[in-house]
């Protein structure tokens, strides 16, 4: 990437070109690095639209698409290996470069040109006084590279509540914009490390770094009132995982005890995280009271629900997070919640498929992204599902061939002859009624294909070993165990 930069100037250092440091394609190069976890798709909106920013306020709403019922089980590919460590390297390797054009180093200069050197603002923390105009036109200049000149609109509103005055990204979404803070707090944030590293201009460094991060970190005392917390747990989770490595890397770097700036970055990790759960909390009570339950349920045919992928979302992020929250006790309360819900059902057999594709499709997302441990659900839960599908399905059409027979003769011919007929009509009115229901996962069909075939067909095939005389029936109808054996073949195809 280095040579893309290498048309950045040097300029002389005089007061006119230092204090207007020219604009670079750092930008550019900024805005390519993948920085956000996995998308969190709301089931509360149908639209696409997003977050505009002249929503944001207290009572600002979000709208994100979820994924339609007929879809598949997949949850989608694994995160990019930049997004998986939100682009840290990269923006570390963008700062180093900017110190390294000695860019980063002609805007500190710049902020310092007029009215006083970086000895005059030795004791300057957190504008215990006004900062002068150079200063402001370097900042500005600064932010506008970092590709967030906006986050210098945000203004303190009436009271205590803040407002974001952002009159110019109105057409921006919520993620976009956290996603520029993102980029730009990290390149800021090693930008300073790098500084300090070679020890350049001390006082003005840490003046500088100082006031530029503390201007970015007030984005998330402006910003978190004003998430909606259900649709908006990612912007949270991103904001937090940010500020959180930034805190994580400023321990490493001794030099920054100046700054205090792990303390301070302490304060904002503490204030999203208490965000975060109490997002958490929200997202159960909604899902909870969620009506689309009772229209879905009845409706479907026992496929995933979209509040099933939307709560896999918001567990699996939660785990990328690492917040320390415990992923068994929000598992165990999906699986019970799975379970109320199902009791929606008014076919018994629908409703263990409808926990059989629910359960199965969460365990799949989550080892697909590689999170969490094994033991999600009890085994013994999951395995109860199949058995009791498979007796509320499958039980009264085995239970026409396993009744007692103790009459001698041509009666007991009678009843065999009975009893294939009864067999016979409730496989094909189970067979029809199923065939047509959905199985999303292909190892989930293909054991509850195997399963019905070894309790149904071998017991059919054990029947007919015990009275070869239905061999011409069977024949003549076309049922042999081979043929049930094929159809059942076919089922959960959707």
């Amino acid at each position: 990437m280095a040579g893309r930069l290498a048309a950045v100037p040097e300029e002389s250092m005089d007061c006119s070109t230092a204090a207007y440091p020219p604009r670079s394609n750092y930008r550019d190069w900024i805005r390519t690095v993948a920085v956000s976890g996995q998308p969190i798709r709301s089931p509360f909106s149908h639209s696409q639209s997003g977050h505009s920013v002249s929503s944001y306020s207290s009572n600002s709403g979000a709208s994100y698409s979820y994924p339609s019922n007929n879809s598949g089980c997949s949850s989608g590919s694994p995160l990019p290996a930049a997004a998986a460590d939100f682009g840290i390297p990269e923006l570390k390797t963008i700062a180093g470069q900017m110190v390294s054009d000695g860019y980063t180093q002609r805007m500190v200069q710049a902020a310092f040109d007029y009215g006083g050197g970086p000895d005059h603002a030795v004791e300057i923390r957190f504008f215990e006084i006004a900062p002068l105009p150079a200063f402001d036109h370097a900042l500005e200049s600064w932010f506008l590279e970092l590709d967030v000149a906006w986050v210098l609109q945000i203004r303190q509103g009436h009271g205590s509540q803040w407002q974001l005055g952002l009159q110019d990204n109105s057409g921006s979404s919520l993620q976009d914009l956290v996603q520029r803070w993102i980029r730009g707090l990290t390149v800021s944030f090693f930008s300073l490390v790098e500084l300090l590293s070679i020890r350049h201009e001390m006082t003005s460094v840490l003046r500088f770094g100082e006031t530029s991060i503390s201007k970015m970190l007030i984005f998330v005392d402006a910003i978190v009132p004003a998430l909606k917390a259900e649709e908006d747990l990612r912007a949270l989770l991103d904001m937090y995982i940010c500020v959180r490595k930034a805190m994580e890397n400023s321990e490493k770097h001794p030099e920054l005890v100046y700054l205090s700036l792990t303390p301070t970055l302490s304060v904002y990790v503490n204030m999203l995280k208490g965000a975060i759960a109490s997002s958490t909390g929200k997202v159960k009570t909604r899902i909870e009271d969620d009506d689309s339950w009772a229209i879905e349920i009845p409706r479907g045919r026992g496929e995933v629900d979209r509040n099933t992928r939307w709560f896999a979302d918001c567990l699996v992020s939660l785990d990328e997070a690492d917040i320390g929250q415990s992923h068994c006790e929000l598992l165990d309360y999906m699986i019970n919640l799975l379970l109320r819900k199902s009791e929606l059902c008014s076919d018994s057999s629908l409703r263990y498929l409808f926990l059989l594709n629910n359960t199965r499709f969460v365990k799949e997302m989550i080892d697909q992204r590689c999170v969490l441990t094994d033991g999600w659900i009890p085994l013994f839960a999951y395995r109860s599902y199949i058995d009791c599908y498979l007796d509320v399905s499958w039980g009264h059409v085995l239970s026409s061939i396993q009744k007692p027979n103790n009459s001698p003769g041509p009666l007991q011919r009678w009843i065999n002859t009975s009893s294939l007929a009864k067999f016979e009509s409730a496989f094909n009115k189970t067979y029809q009624v199923q065939k047509f229901w959905k199985v999303p996962d292909p190892r989930l069909r293909y054991e509850l294909r195997r399963a019905i075939t070894q309790r149904v067909v071998s017991s059919y095939r054990d029947y007919l070993k015990e009275h070869p005389e239905l061999a011409e029936h069977i024949s003549r109808r076309n049922s042999t165990p081979e043929v049930l054996e094929e159809m059942l073949g076919q089922l959960f195809e959707g």
